[in-house]
C-alpha cells in the first residue's frame, strides 16, 4: 500500500491541536504542519478544501479528518 499524503492544520492555542501535536511528538511522527494563525494561505485552504475552519484537521490525501481523537487513532494505525 502506498504511503498517504498527510498534512496537519492547527492553531497553537487550541487544546485539541496541542493534544495531537503532543501525540505526534511522543510517537516521533513528522508531517507538514500548517499554523492557520500565521499562514493566511493555509487558513484559506482549510476552508476551501475542508469546508470549515475547524482545527485540528488532518488532510489525508487531500481529504479532511477532524476531531483530535480520530486524528490520533488514524496516526496510530497509519503513520
Amino acid at each position: 500500500m502506498a504511503a498517504s499524503s498527510l498534512e496537519l492544520y492547527f492553531m497553537p492555542a487550541c487544546p485539541f491541536c496541542r493534544k495531537v501535536l503532543r501525540y505526534m511528538d511522543n510517537a516521533g511522527i513528522e508531517i507538514p504542519l500548517h499554523d492557520i494563525t500565521t499562514d493566511a494561505a493555509a487558513a484559506k485552504t482549510l476552508v476551501e478544501v475542508g469546508g470549515m475552519k475547524q482545527v485540528p484537521c488532518l488532510f489525508v490525501d487531500g481529504r479532511p479528518l477532524y476531531e483530535s481523537d480520530d486524528i490520533i487513532a488514524y496516526l496510530n494505525e497509519n503513520a
